[in-house]
């Protein structure tokens, strides 16, 4: 519940404040890491990526979340947790109602079927960046991490299919007040789960960590 509500206080304040807030005016969670972001970067190893093998079922999800209790799977808990106005939870969880704001693009959605959830770092990229090497235990952890809140985020189907499995070199939010609190969570993850990046993706990141994002700060809390 607490957990919940912090992620809905943090989803408000992008109303009510810029989407330009850099991370370091966010607050860190408890026993987080806490890093600039051009010293995150840092702690990235450089490594050439690979596909071979992938298929998106390697990563299950949605699974039964965090509550197995309460009948909701993976996406649905996630789409409570970041809702502004939470929306009607009917049998079966089918949720209807409710406010989101998707702020890849800044757009007011109030309608869950519109939304999709996305994983910061997507699948085929983790894949590619280390996580072929994992069982698939950890996969289907990864694939539904709620522990980190900047993980899994709901965003307008669009934006999401728009991003498809791009990293930040190939693909960048539409609304630019939201690339430097992109460009961190995405190292956040990136160091939450051990993985890598290539070449090309860390000359991009250190294009927004040298100039219009060297004051954002990454927090993140290593994955068990």
């Amino acid at each position: 519940m607490i957990k919940n509500f912090a992620r809905g206080l943090a989803a408000l304040s992008l109303i009510l404040t810029p989407l330009a807030i850099p991370a370091s005016a966010q607050a860190a969670p408890a026993g987080a890491e806490v890093l600039v972001l051009a010293d995150a970067l840092e702690q990235i190893p450089v490594a050439d990526e690979s596909r071979t093998g992938y298929t998106r079922d390697k990563f299950r999800h949605w699974n039964t979340g965090l509550d197995p209790a309460d009948g909701c799977n993976t996406r649905a808990e996630v789409l409570m947790a970041e809702a502004l106005e939470a929306p009607t939870v009917a049998a079966g969880c089918k949720l209807s109602g409710g406010t989101w704001l998707s702020y890849y693009d800044g757009q007011e959605v109030n309608d869950p079927a519109k939304l999709d959830i996305d994983h910061m770092v997507p699948l085929a990229e983790a894949w590619d960046s280390g996580a072929s090497s994992w069982d698939a235990k950890r996969r289907e952890a990864y694939a539904n991490d709620q522990d980190a809140s900047t993980s899994l985020v709901a965003v307008t189907a669009r934006s999401n299919r728009q991003k498809a499995d791009q990293d930040p070199r190939e693909w960048m939010p539409p609304l630019p007040d939201a690339h430097c609190r992109y460009i961190s969570e995405w190292v956040g993850t990136k160091l939450r789960w051990g993985l890598a990046a290539d070449q090309g993706e860390v000359d991009a990141l250190k294009v927004y960590a040298d100039g219009p994002c060297e004051t954002a700060v990454v927090h993140y809390t290593p994955a068990p």
